[in-house]
């Protein structure tokens, strides 16, 4: 069994609800979405075996996997979730909701970019809702989202430089609309992966 990997590294999550635990990012190449500010590359990559990456994660202290891309649920499967439990890891996913996610996650993170009436068809509860936003963008309806713990707005930054208008407009959604919180991207600010 193989997965093609663009990265593998040990940080911080850098925003939503777990901001700030340490947690091993295994980046899975391809995306099925071409958003204009995605700030990610996630086209190469290199075809892994689940023993190379479990042996390459060994030498990290952390039990978290986030899992994240591209769009990870184009590879990931109930057997790959599976087999990294049963190591002890708990297992995290970024997914923009347009695939089910597998069985046995721990934390579903879903940032929806595109037809969101149909992501609660394919997933019906998750941990958190993060959308990246920019001023002027509309702010998603709740009513045809999946269930989830957390709804997040995320100013949407240029490469690593606030965009002063997103971060107030965000803030000016959040504190109009409850339930929504505010996620910043800190890893950005901190320099770190």
């Amino acid at each position: 069994m193989n997965l093609r990997v663009n990265e593998i590294f040990y940080s911080l999550q850098g925003e939503g609800g777990r901001t700030g635990e340490p947690s091993i990012f295994i980046r899975l190449s391809k995306c099925n979405l071409a958003c204009s500010f995605c700030d990610t590359e996630y086209e190469t990559g290199v075809r892994m075996t689940i023993e190379e990456i479990l042996e390459h994660i060994s030498q990290f202290t952390c039990k978290w996997i986030i899992w994240t891309g591209g769009e990870p649920t184009l590879q990931l499967t109930d057997e790959v979730i599976s087999i990294f439990k049963e190591k002890g890891y708990k297992q995290a996913i970024e997914t923009n909701g347009t695939r089910r996610v597998p069985n046995g996650l721990d934390y579903i993170t879903c940032s929806p970019k595109q037809e969101f009436n149909i992501v609660k068809q394919l997933i019906q509860e998750v941990d958190e809702l993060r959308f990246p936003i920019s001023k002027g963008d509309p702010l998603p309806d709740i009513s045809i989202l999946p269930k989830a713990k957390r709804y997040l707005l995320s100013p949407i930054f240029d490469d690593k430089t606030i965009i002063p208008e997103n971060v107030e407009y965000c803030i000016d959604l959040v504190m109009q609309n409850p339930p929504w919180a505010l996620s910043i991207q800190t890893h950005k600010l901190l320099g770190i992966e």
